[in-house]
């Protein structure tokens, strides 16, 4: 059974993209790219601290 972890190898700020990656068994750099784009609005940002709360250190 998969889980959703902050990833400790693949991170560049707090590991969340890196694990979202490792969970969905994509590259993390699409995911990056996505949070970039979500983080111009304003509730992009929100989601990933909120996410980075959350999510469990692998």
């Amino acid at each position: 059974m998969k889980k959703l972890y902050r990833s400790r190898t693949d991170r560049i700020f707090l590991g969340v993209c890196g694990g979202i990656g490792e969970y969905l068994e994509i590259d993390p750099t699409v995911i990056r790219l996505l949070a970039v784009i979500l983080g111009f609005t304003g509730s992009g940002i929100v989601a990933y601290i909120v996410a980075a709360i959350l999510m469990p250190e692998q």
